[in-house]
């Protein structure tokens, strides 16, 4: 397998290196190696991933002298509860850790985002490295230190900020995940060219079909330029203070679409930040920030790689705006019960805002649900 980039997140003492490339997994043990304080670790993964490539990094770590344990959670997000996490926090403590003891999370975003906080809080902080398996993980959940778990009031809303010692994204085990799963991740590299980067944005609309088809260039170049991207923004802003919030554009609404999912796999993450990416521009068009144009342009892209840009999918369930307003209000990014939203002043020029008004919020959700409602009967025999 051929060579890996480097991109360093810089912060300070606290800085690492986030390295992408072909065969990176199957040569873990000699990237690890000179992180470790003690030449053991323990391999946090889920049922799926364990099957697909523990037994690879595995055969890495033996290689390079570096005794391990592996503990699988359940596939899916239901394992980003406390239940989950009490029991992966003792199982690890049953092993006898103590602070040199490093964590790897092998896995998509539910493992990285679950091994990362057990990390954060286990003996008052442990180092850990991330494997993400996912072109979502890969390009948003392992890099910048955001760990933690869901609660009944939301998502995310119980966690840690808490940096990894290493990034280490595989471009090869992408192919052994579903074109959905794909997606998904791909709504997260197109995220990055709507808030800050409109060349790179054109550059998917021409280049996207090729990366979704597994093409060892485009998909380096996408996963760098999504890494370069949030490494940059989070040196400048760790704890999301100010320039970090660009990030969760179409997240206010794409959480509040999984949270009324019962964060399912009716509705994946990067399916609700695709959603939730076209209402943010309609918003940002309906209250005169940016022109209609722009988010016609994000919807169509979005629709052209089969993500889905509204609620027409979703109609199976009785979609209420006001029960995703509520939802909105819980997420943490809400400041004193008034939403935040990333808006956009155009493609690749986003802003943040919490003066928006709700009622304007409640006309677009309620417009687009019956429009879909309505497409959706339309189309019934």
């Amino acid at each position: 397998m051929g060579g890996h980039e480097t991109l360093v997140v810089g912060l300070g003492e606290r800085s690492y290196d986030i390295r992408i490339g072909e065969g990176l997994l199957g040569r873990a043990g000699e990237h690890i190696a000179p992180l470790l304080q003690s030449p053991r670790v323990l391999i946090v993964t889920d049922s799926s991933v364990r099957d697909l490539h523990l037994a690879t990094l595995q055969r890495a770590l033996k290689a390079a002298d570096i005794s391990h344990q592996s503990f699988a959670v359940p596939a899916g997000e239901g394992s980003k509860s406390f239940a989950a996490f009490a029991k992966l926090c003792e199982d690890l403590l049953s092993e006898g850790i103590d602070r040199r003891t490093m964590l790897i999370a092998l896995g998509g975003g539910v493992v990285g985002d679950l091994c990362g906080f057990a990390a954060a809080v286990l003996l008052r902080g442990i180092d850990f490295i991330q494997i993400p398996t996912t072109l979502l993980s890969q390009v948003d959940s392992s890099v910048g230190g955001k760990t933690g778990i869901n609660s009944a009031h939301g998502k995310n809303l119980i966690g840690a900020f808490h940096q990894p010692r290493l990034v280490l994204a595989d471009t090869s085990v992408l192919a052994t995940l579903p074109k959905r799963q794909l997606l998904a991740g791909y709504a997260e590299i197109a995220k990055c060219g709507l808030l800050g980067d409109a060349a790179f944005f054109n550059w998917l609309e021409g280049h996207a079909h090729l990366l979704l088809e597994g093409d060892p260039d485009a998909l380096r170049k996408a996963i760098r330029r999504a890494c370069e991207m949030k490494a940059e923004i989070v040196a400048a802003d760790e704890r999301e203070a100010g320039r970090r919030q660009l990030l969760n554009l179409g997240h206010t609404f794409g959480h509040a679409l999984e949270a009324e999912c019962g964060y399912s796999d009716d509705l994946l993450h990067g399916e609700a930040v695709a959603i939730g990416m076209v209402l943010a521009f309609e918003l940002s068009a309906q209250l005169g920030y940016c022109r209609p144009e722009d988010a016609d342009r994000v919807r169509r892209h979005l629709a052209a790689v089969d993500l889905p840009t509204g609620f027409e999918r979703l109609c199976a369930r009785a979609w209420d705006p006001n029960r995703l307003i509520e939802h909105m209000r819980r997420d943490k990014k809400a400041r004193g019960g008034q939403l935040v939203f990333v808006l956009a002043q155009a493609i690749g020029k986003a802003f943040t805002s919490d003066r928006v008004p709700e009622d304007e919020v409640e006309r677009l959700l309620a417009e687009r649900i019956a429009e879909a409602y309505e497409e959706t009967a339309t189309l019934m025999p």
